[in-house]
């Protein structure tokens, strides 16, 4: 009976020992889900999420999201991760709750949550995001001095965003808005376009004829279709934006934007994928949020 004992315990051992060893020799998996794979802010946390996971070493990285907004695709994403044995993931949510229910099946896998750019209510690891709300009251000064600089005191302004949703960039209107807090400027209603470029340069026309003299886009979509209305319309409104591409950098130095607030999406996949890994090694974490911070880019500093 001993001898039969000592053989069970044996095995027991083995097996967990190979099973410890199997895990180390295939690493962690971390999945990183955006909101979409269009704009080239999530290329760019891709990117830090990348050089993250080569520098740490054993980790199985997988950039998964779908080809457009939507919160249905997101979450079959995380259920895709999950069922993928995803230990972690990185999350561009697109709502505070649409993925919530998915969030707590991953957790009750064992799956950790770390938040990216954008969170849900639902708790994780941390949040590396922007400050969006005073970026947005930053966006909101600079649009301001600028129009007070023309000899503009009063007028509309119109705010392209993508949803009234998703946390990020309600909070940039919020912060957008408190800029203009006791001046002679009206901020009409935000029109939401969903961040696409097309429809927010429509949308863009569409406040040009209604006689603004300032637009804010709260996104790379929605900042591109401002420029452009602009471009077109060859009227002197003001367009000040959010995020960094070329298309953007394109139309700051054609004079068609007169900045954007770039954030660093780059420092957002980087920290964000330590952050994942030291989760699930057990180490400390520190600060439940992380401010990856903001700059103004404007013609003058490209």
């Amino acid at each position: 009976m001993k001898k039969i004992l000592i053989v069970v315990c044996v095995l027991l051992l083995a097996t967990s020992l190979f099973a410890q060893g199997a895990k180390e020799d295939s690493g962690y998996k971390v999945y990183l889900i955006t909101m979409d794979q269009m704009d080239q802010h999530w290329v760019n946390v891709d990117k830090g999420a990348q050089k993250a996971a080569q520098e740490l070493g054993g980790v199985d990285y997988k950039w998964l999201a779908p080809d457009v907004k939507d919160d249905a695709k997101q979450i079959e994403s995380i259920n895709n991760a999950v069922a993928g044995g995803a230990d972690a993931i990185l999350l561009a949510a697109n709502g505070p709750n649409a993925v919530t229910a998915a969030l707590k099946e991953a957790e009750s896998a064992g799956v950790k949550i770390v938040y990216v750019d954008s969170a849900a209510n639902y708790p994780a690891v941390q949040t590396l995001a922007t400050d969006n709300t005073a970026a947005g009251t930053t966006a909101g000064k600079e649009l301001l001095g600028a129009l007070t600089s023309s000899g503009v005191s009063s007028g509309k302004i119109g705010v392209i965003s993508v949803n009234s949703a998703t946390a990020s960039t309600v909070a940039r209107e919020n912060g957008f808005r408190i800029a203009f807090e006791g001046t002679g400027f009206q901020i009409l209603e935000t029109q939401y376009c969903d961040g696409d470029a097309a429809r927010s340069k429509d949308m863009s026309a569409n406040f040009i004829t209604q006689g603004v003299v300032g637009l804010f886009g709260a996104n790379e979509g929605s900042t591109v279709g401002i420029g452009n209305a602009i471009a077109e319309a060859k009227k002197s409104v003001i367009g000040v934006g959010f995020d960094k591409s070329d298309m953007i950098l394109s139309l700051i130095k054609g004079g068609h934007l007169l900045c954007t607030m770039a954030q660093n999406p780059d420092v957002m996949g980087y920290e964000g994928m330590k952050t994942a890994v030291k989760a699930l090694k057990g180490e400390a974490i520190g600060a439940s949020y992380y401010d990856t911070g903001v700059s103004v880019l404007t013609k003058d500093n490209l």
